[in-house]
């Protein structure tokens, strides 16, 4: 079974746009939420994220992960393929 991976990005973030070309050379399939100057998105975000703003903010499986530093640091521990089930 895949997990489910969500991310909320803006569409010009740099971190954002690494995050997620990490996800595509993993080859895993996930949920994109836009939220380019959406506050109201941006305060649901938050409110999942435990109060971070900073984007991205990833979710697999709804647990927090983190943002794009924090993505890279789970692969670069050997840690993703576990949390994305490979």
């Amino acid at each position: 079974m895949s997990p489910n991976v969500e991310i909320y990005t803006w569409r010009t973030c740099p971190f954002c746009i690494r995050a997620k070309a990490l996800l595509k050379r993993k080859g895993v399939e996930f949920t994109e939420y836009a939220i380019d100057g959406d506050e109201a998105a941006r305060a649901k975000m938050s409110d999942r994220a435990n109060g971070r703003r900073s984007l991205p903010q990833i979710f697999i499986n709804d647990e927090h992960i983190g943002g794009c530093d924090d993505i890279h640091e789970l692969e670069d521990m050997g840690k993703l393929d576990t949390m994305l089930g490979k």
